[in-house]
């Protein structure tokens, strides 16, 4: 997922995304503790990519 990729939707759209993106970051760590997570590197995009989705709405709102 890519900034530019985020800023054509509205705020709505981006806080949806964001919610999904928390769930599966929670998931993620569950599986993690568990000793079940198959996909190490998921847990880093995903922390990424709500990190982008949180920028971009601070710009929607600063601008």
């Amino acid at each position: 997922m890519k900034a530019s990729d985020l800023r054509p939707r509205t705020n709505d759209q981006l806080k949806e995304e964001l919610g999904n993106l928390r769930k599966e970051a929670f998931n993620l760590r569950f599986q993690k503790a568990s000793g079940q997570l198959q996909k190490t590197a998921r847990a880093r995009q995903v922390r990424r990519d709500i990190a982008r989705i949180k920028t971009v709405l601070g710009e929607k709102q600063a601008g």
